[in-house]
């Protein structure tokens, strides 16, 4: 029974991190998440990679500019995060819904 309460304690703890890492990589509801193949630096640089990737999805975007997209017909917010993926630093795109 010991055995048991740690083992479910250690599933819980492990289960928490994996919800929050996920939670901090941007994958919630609503939020369109993305990885480039290149890192940008320069926002006139990084918007028409962030179209080309959506219209390669197949979605109908447009930048409405100051960071604002119009994907679908649902405005979204430019979010871009440094992540870990592999031990390399990888630039995250993250759309996330205006409120």
């Amino acid at each position: 029974m010991e055995w048991f309460t740690i083992g479910l304690g250690i599933l819980g703890v492990l289960s928490l991190g994996w919800f929050f890492y996920c939670y901090w990589l941007g994958y919630k509801g609503g939020n369109i998440v993305m990885t480039l193949d290149e890192h940008y630096t320069k926002l006139e640089e990084y918007v028409p990679a962030i179209l080309a990737k959506l219209y390669e999805d197949g979605k109908a975007a447009h930048y409405l500019g100051d960071r604002k997209f119009e994907v679908e017909g649902k405005r979204y917010v430019l979010v871009e995060r440094t992540v870990p993926i592999g031990h390399v630093p990888t630039q995250q795109t993250v759309l996330q819904p205006e409120k």
